[in-house]
């Protein structure tokens, strides 16, 4: 089994395929979201939903994007702690601040 790094050099780290909320209301919501698509698919017509379906593709991008920053931002916070921890010295959340932005 490889290391973190060497999985992370190999590309073999997918954190945004490999997460699922453990929240007991994940699985009903995206039932409910799946339910409701499919009323919608069967009330508009053909080039309707297709336009709706884009319009979820744009929302899921964007999304993705504000995950991905909530990951890089918690990452370095996570980083900066353990960098707190180990020398000791508080005031580095006053100095690394600017890379958490």
């Amino acid at each position: 089994m490889d290391s973190i790094l060497e999985s992370l050099y190999h590309g073999n780290l997918h954190p945004d395929e490999n997460i699922i909320p453990d929240d007991s209301q994940y699985s009903i919501l995206r039932k409910r979201t799946s339910d409701i698509i499919e009323v919608w698919k069967k009330r508009l017509s053909a080039e309707e939903f297709d336009e709706l379906e884009a319009l979820l593709d744009l929302y899921g991008q964007t999304h993705g994007m504000e995950l991905a920053a909530s990951f890089k931002y918690g990452f370095r916070m996570g980083a900066g702690i353990m960098v707190e921890v180990f020398t000791e010295k508080e005031e580095l959340a006053d100095t690394m601040s600017c890379f958490w932005g």
